[in-house]
């Protein structure tokens, strides 16, 4: 072997690393790839989706079993009994010649996770069973095959695959188990096979430092001794000092491996589905991918002009690795530089670098300090460019310019920062950054959490006062949106499960209803509409035009179907009270009052209508177990919200601006008792139609119920299903109020869901095109 020559003992930022020796391994000898805890996870909401509609996929299932009993019929016995005799002995001896194999090439660790994911499998298969049978057999040999290894291989794949189709269809022409069971059988298997792999860690390619040597002196190098460059690099990669022998200059080198390749993959699918300004690049790269755009970044950076790491050379290593060699470039980085170190001109020379690759849309998209390196003359690099973009957009080109104001910021202060910044770019171009000064847009650790941001905006506006403020939107999916996808996935399966069942589906209880009785649920439906306009109309002192205010209702209406709580018709409101001419403080203390009077009565006609529906069923609806625990539910939510400061806090922020007038906006609508009164009576007949609607619904389908117990299940069922996080309760009212119906009137949810659609209907999804209609002509009157 070729003995090291290379005995420098200059330091490396001050600092010499461990060194490498020729046979130790570069890269870790497992490496954890996300594509296989990917695979889990798929595994496993296959599972949860068979056992969730079991019942209808086993009548599906169904007739595929009968057809092949009945073509099973044809078959002689003997030879079904000899051919499950045969599956069932081979299946059980493919693992372990496949494990022989492996301690005969002296892979005994591979062997090991086989038997480590065989385990699992088997005990998941039981657990499984409990909801539904399967198939012992399947499941912990699919596991052990595919995690020790049999699926790479060919043979050992078409021998996998044909004798447990095999041990699969025998089973089922024997008439001991259904397809289901082997479907479930066999995504355990793969469930178990694919979290031991990720767990454990796949075999990694042996890179040794001779093998890396070797591959060096092939394109055209002299390697001499390897050293472990200090610090930890991006998305966990291995760099080298690579010294050379005689006078040739040092060499930085990058190694890359399928772990390392895909390192942050699920923060950066994360952050790519959350924020607008996420890279688009795939995430799941292969060695030779991830070299690919680190090489085109660094090209496309060249030849901008701005100082970087100077690439020389890519190359793979076998199938899963793959190295850069780049010029060693020494210096400091900027975080290990003290503030009187760093002068004006440093900073400025940073701005400089960051305006070349912006002036060729080129996106860093990591601008740390650590990716800002000061070498021996002074001049900064920008280094660090995995997460870059080409072509970028001028979002993510003002990204770059407000992630380096907060870098700079946290070293030297925001004046100094923004006073380089403006120095070259100039104060129009430093202002554009202004609206994504916001925690969202900038890396952890660079001021996102410190009062920096503010700092920096505040010295911006002072240098071009007439810079934008108002932030960008940044977030794509917010947490919100998942709740509401979550919410109505719970209430589409509820719905699914009662249009399920032929005996009671909505639509042949709709084909059978009273068509009389829609006509009144309708009228009470307009109705609503009236009294929410008297309701609005009474609570602002001011002159207001009715048919507009009228129109405004409607228009919110339309607005709740987007947005949770009512939110959208709060916010139409206001906006039509300002542009009527009222202050907004006065608007929104105007449409405040009329929520907090609307609660307090709201409270009192439950527990008016609650008495007259005890009375009339006697004790059934007082212990009624979904009602008290509604109301214990809201008693402790309420509990939690005003007893832990932090959501105390939280709470009180949002709900101080829509009560901070409220007071004082009663006390000057009591100089007008009259429109005070059209706003309390507008009150009370908003819950009142809405009720009578409900009950108009339920005689439309056969049900006789007393007015108090739906108006209670309308009060209670529709504020606890309005309280849910999704466009106009959307979900949440049907399940709610479906529940709450069918608990105080004595019938099934079945029963109660075909007036709960039907009320829905009318009084939130009818009014959607009409809503639309009058916001867009209340738009064009400037009305809003």
């Amino acid at each position: 072997m070729r003995p090291y020559r290379y005995d420098r003992t200059a330091p490396v930022h001050g600092d010499w690393r461990s060194r490498v020796e020729p046979e130790e391994l570069l890269l870790s000898a497992r490496a954890r790839r996300p594509e296989a805890l990917i695979r889990a996870v798929i595994s496993l909401a296959l599972i949860g989706l068979v056992l969730l509609f079991a019942e209808d996929a086993r009548r599906t299932a169904g007739g595929l079993d009968i057809d092949v009993a009945q073509q099973a019929a044809h078959a002689p016995k003997v030879l079904i009994d000899l051919a499950g005799a045969f599956a069932a002995t081979a299946v059980l001896l493919l693992p372990v010649a496949f494990a022989g194999r492996l301690l005969l090439q002296r892979e005994p660790r591979r062997a090991a996770d086989g038997v480590l994911a065989a385990v699992p499998a088997y005990g998941l298969a039981l657990l499984v069973g409990l909801a539904h049978p399967v198939l012992d057999r399947p499941a912990p040999v699919l596991a052990y095959l595919v995690t020790a290894g049999a699926a790479a291989r060919p043979r050992w794949l078409a021998a996998m695959i044909l004798l447990l189709g095999l041990d699969g269809l025998t089973a089922v022409l024997n008439g001991t188990a259904d397809a289901l069971a082997l479907l479930l059988s066999l995504l355990v298997g793969l469930a178990a096979a694919n979290a031991t792999v990720y767990a454990l860690g796949s075999p990694n390619a042996r890179l040794t430092t001779e093998l890396l040597f070797s591959a060096l002196r092939q394109t055209g190098f002299q390697p001499a001794g390897a050293f472990r460059t200090p610090g930890v690099a991006p998305h966990g990669q291995h760099r080298f000092l690579i010294g050379q022998q005689g006078d040739r200059p040092d060499l930085d080198v990058m190694l890359l491996d399928r772990e390392t390749s895909a390192a942050g993959f699920f923060p950066r699918i994360w952050r790519r589905a959350r924020l607008r300004t996420a890279p688009q690049r795939r995430s799941l790269l292969s060695p030779r991918q991830a070299l690919q755009q680190e090489a085109l970044l660094s090209y496309a950076a060249q030849a901008a002009g701005a100082r970087t790491r100077r690439l020389l050379v890519t190359s793979d290593l076998g199938p899963d690795a793959a190295f850069a060699v780049f010029e060693r470039l020494t210096g400091t980085t900027l975080d290990q530089l003290d503030s009187q170190e760093i002068s004006d001109d440093l900073l400025a020379d940073a701005w400089r670098q960051l305006d070349l690759l912006n002036t060729r849309r080129i996106a860093h998209r990591g601008l740390t300090p650590g990716s800002l390196l000061v070498d021996q003359r002074g001049e900064v690099h920008l280094v660090n460019l995995e997460d870059g973009d080409i072509a970028a957009g001028d979002l993510a080109l003002r990204g770059d310019l407000a992630q380096l104001l907060s870098t700079t910021a946290t070293q030297v202060g925001a004046e100094r920062a923004v006073a380089a910044a403006v120095r070259v770019l100039g104060a129009e171009r430093v202002g554009s950054a202004v609206p994504l000064l916001q925690p969202l847009a900038i890396l952890p650790g660079t001021g996102a959490a410190t009062g920096l941001l503010a700092d920096l905006r505040d010295e911006i506006l002072r240098t071009r006062p007439e810079a934008p403020v108002e932030p960008v939107r940044l977030e794509r999916l917010r947490t919100r949106t998942l709740i509401t996808v979550f919410g109505g996935a719970l209430a589409g399966y509820y719905l699914l499960l009662q249009f399920s069942s032929k005996q009671d589906n909505p639509l042949t209880a709709l084909a059978a209803a009273h068509s009389g009785w829609f006509a009144f649920a309708g009228l009470s439906a307009v109705g609503g509409l009236v009294a929410a306009t008297m309701s609005f109309v009474g609570f602002v002192p001011e002159r207001l035009d009715l048919v507009r205010a009228g129109l405004a209702q409607v228009a919110g209406g339309f607005a709740n179907l987007i947005t949770p709580s009512g939110v959208g018709g709060m916010a139409i409101g206001t906006r039509f009270l300002q542009r009527a001419g009222i202050e907004p403080r006065k608007a929104i203390a105007s449409v405040g009052a009329s929520q907090v009077v609307g609660l307090v009565l709201h409270l009192l006609l439950i527990m008016v209508f609650g008495y007259l529906a005890s009375v009339h069923y006697g004790s059934s609806l007082s212990t009624s177990p979904a009602l008290i625990t509604g109301l214990l539910v809201a008693a402790v939510l309420a509990l939690v919200a005003t007893g832990v400061p932090p959501l105390r806090h939280w709470v009180g922020q949002r709900l101080q601006p829509l009560l901070a007038g409220v007071v004082p906006r009663l006390l000057d609508l009591l100089q007008h008792p009259v429109k005070l009164a059209v706003g309390v009576v507008g009150q009370l007949l908003v819950s009142l139609t809405s009720a009578g609607c409900l009950y108009f619904c339920c005689l439309a389908f056969g049900l006789h119920p007393s007015f108090a117990a739906v108006t209670v299940a309308n009060l209670i069922g529709g504020a606890l299903g309005s309280a849910v996080p999704t466009p106009g309760g959307v979900g949440g009212v049907e399940v709610l109020l479906s529940g709450a119906l069918a608990q105080t009137i004595g019938v099934s949810p079945a029963e109660a869901l075909p007036p709960v659609l039907l009320f829905r209907a009318l009084t939130f999804w009818l009014p959607v095109l009409p809503g639309w209609l009058a916001l867009v002509w209340l738009q064009r009157r400037k009305a809003l």
